[in-house]
């Protein structure tokens, strides 16, 4: 769990905060993106936020090479390859932003800012009026916003105190302590459920789903709203079999609504950015009828199905 500073200065890593977001709740909303992740899923369109700490991007295509990144890195970093172009050895780079700054062409950024809550605020309250037109609100989101409890809880308080709509999107893997000091005060909650199999979640995640779904049944037995994200990744939980199997969970536990994301490939070059290899580089997007008849088969459990 991360976050730093006093109670009155604390600060919560921040990777983006997104303004005018419409796909994060109800009405228009400002979306912050809590850096850090217990889950390691394969098809994250986000990989820049899964570590607790800020990373360099690197954007090769942005790149001029000019070499000034390689002139000020203090540690030897930024290296010049045979061919002339710039990398970045990971083990030596200590994401000092020193080649950012230098950079002439915006090829570089660091991900990933450490804000108080104060901070976070000013940029929230910016948009108060298209709340108040529009029913929206502030959703926290991530990477894993209850991976930096304590932050989260001060920044929700804040929104809460300020009579603002407020949404919880996570993947629920976190202890049930931490949704209960914070469902009272929050609204609606957007609820990950990768795959039903305990063993493929942890293939694909990294950890399995015991305690995801045990919070999911406990949010919905207090009464709180929620709303079920499936992910759907071709090949990995989109097979007929996990499709029933989580339209039995949902019926089981009175969870009526589910949002359907079908996979796509807007984050690949993140991952070239920070030196990653992308490991779903052979999956293509999900045919449409096959998300059709996923659509027909939640829809037989009574469900009310979105596609995102």
């Amino acid at each position: 769990m991360i976050g730093i500073g006093s109670a009155q200065e604390k600060k919560g890593l921040i990777f983006n905060i997104q303004r005018y977001s419409t796909e994060d709740g109800p009405g228009v909303r400002t979306t912050v993106f809590f850096q850090g992740c217990p889950l390691k899923c394969a098809w994250c369109s986000n990989p820049e936020s899964q570590l607790s700490k800020p990373q360099l991007m690197h954007f090769n295509t942005s790149c001029v090479e000019c070499y000034t990144c390689i002139q000020v890195c203090p540690t030897g970093a930024s290296q010049k390859k045979e061919d002339g172009s710039v990398w970045v050895d990971r083990g030596l780079c200590t994401d000092c932003g020193a080649c950012v700054k230098a950079c002439l062409a915006d090829a570089r950024s660091i991900c990933g800012k450490w804000m108080t809550v104060d901070e976070v605020y000013a940029v929230i309250e910016k948009d108060m009026p298209y709340y108040l037109n529009s029913d929206g609100g502030v959703t926290m989101g991530g990477g894993e916003c209850t991976s930096q409890p304590d932050f989260l809880y001060e920044l929700v308080d804040r929104c809460y105190q300020k009579g603002l709509h407020i949404c919880l999107d996570t993947c629920g893997y976190a202890p049930w302590e931490v949704f209960e000091k914070l469902l009272p005060k929050i609204d609606l909650v957007l609820f990950d459920i990768k795959h039903m199999d305990p063993v493929k979640h942890k293939v694909l995640t990294g950890v399995d789903n015991t305690i995801i779904l045990d919070n999911a049944a406990k949010i919905k037995k207090i009464g709180k709203e929620i709303r079920i994200r499936l992910p759907l990744i071709p090949t990995f939980n989109d097979d007929e079999k996990n499709i029933k199997a989580t339209g039995r969970f949902m019926k089981l536990w009175g969870l009526d609504v589910i949002d359907l994301l079908p996979y796509h490939r807007l984050g690949v070059n993140k991952y070239y950015a920070l030196d990653k290899e992308y490991g779903l580089e052979s999956i293509l997007a999900l045919d449409k009828g096959k998300l059709n008849q996923t659509v027909k088969t939640l829809e037989s459990f009574g469900l009310e199905v979105n596609v995102m």
